[in-house]
């Protein structure tokens, strides 16, 4: 097992499968809300859904639109179970809020680096832990 130790921007536990972007995320233009699925075409997640992942990425990136439709994949019941996130600004941090998914960043170690698509994640946001178990 992997320990991450982080700072809590969203606290709570949850445990599922991660996923894993070694890009940014777009909110307006990057994901269909209502299907929980990454739409930019470039993306390297193009077509994946992230809907009961943990969802592990760098930041966010676009407009400050971004936190709106992050909060319509939590109404709609397709959010991630989580989000892991490297770079923190004020979009990411308000989409992590209304998500209200378990959320950390500030890691002693790059967790898009550790965790790998496929991995076993619990958060414990609050705690500033996450486990890993590597899928095998």
């Amino acid at each position: 097992m992997i320990l991450l130790h982080g700072r809590k921007v969203v606290p709570g536990i949850a445990e599922g499968e991660a996923l894993v972007s070694h890009e940014t995320i777009s909110g307006w233009g990057g994901i269909d809300p209502a299907k929980g699925v990454i739409i930019e075409r470039r993306h390297e997640l193009f077509g994946v859904c992230f809907t009961g992942k943990i969802l592990v990425f760098p930041g966010a990136k676009g407009s400050s639109g971004w936190s709106g439709f992050f909060q319509s994949t939590r109404l709609a019941g397709t959010a991630p179970l989580a989000m892991l996130f490297t770079n923190i600004t004020t979009k990411v941090a308000l989409g992590a809020v209304v998500t209200r998914v378990p959320s950390m960043t500030g890691f002693d170690r790059d967790p898009v680096e550790v965790i790998s698509c496929g991995d076993w994640v619990r958060v414990d946001a609050g705690a500033g832990i996450v486990e890993i178990k590597p899928a095998e």
